[in-house]
């Protein structure tokens, strides 16, 4: 295998468990993530996957004959990981609220994808820390 077969290999393998869109030679549209790939013919699978209509795929495996291209997006943020997160730091004081887009930190720390929104003193001050160091974490993946 030459050094250039390897690198594809690589780069391929890098979008494992990534968001990506597909688009077949049909011209659809799918957007999941990446939890399976063959380098040899770029067969792959997606989970979680939303096609062009808006419709929803818990797995989808599409043939690499009809892959035309596929696109690394970034990926939404991950309140659900930001809650379990939170949860290690404040035990049984975390509310998950995943449809609203926000999570409530002992009754009274309101936290979004865009950090502590509602809350002060050193409570709030510690969850915006942990907010602040998952976001970090996320940006290094």
């Amino acid at each position: 295998m030459s050094a250039a077969e390897r690198r594809f290999i690589t780069e391929i393998s890098s979008l494992i468990d990534k968001t990506v869109s597909v688009i077949t030679v049909d011209g659809k549209t799918y957007i999941g993530t990446l939890v399976g790939i063959n380098p040899a013919n770029l067969s792959l699978c997606l989970s979680d996957a939303k096609d062009d209509k808006g419709q929803i795929i818990p797995k989808i495996v599409l043939s690499g004959g009809r892959v035309a291209e596929i696109l690394s997006v970034k990926k939404p943020f991950d309140l659900k990981g930001l809650a379990e997160r939170l949860e290690r730091v404040f035990p049984r004081m975390v509310k998950l609220y995943e449809k609203e887009g926000f999570i409530w930190v002992m009754d009274k720390i309101k936290v979004t994808q865009d950090g502590v929104v509602e809350g002060t003193g050193p409570a709030a001050e510690r969850v915006q820390k942990v907010y602040q160091q998952f976001l970090q974490e996320v940006r290094e993946e």
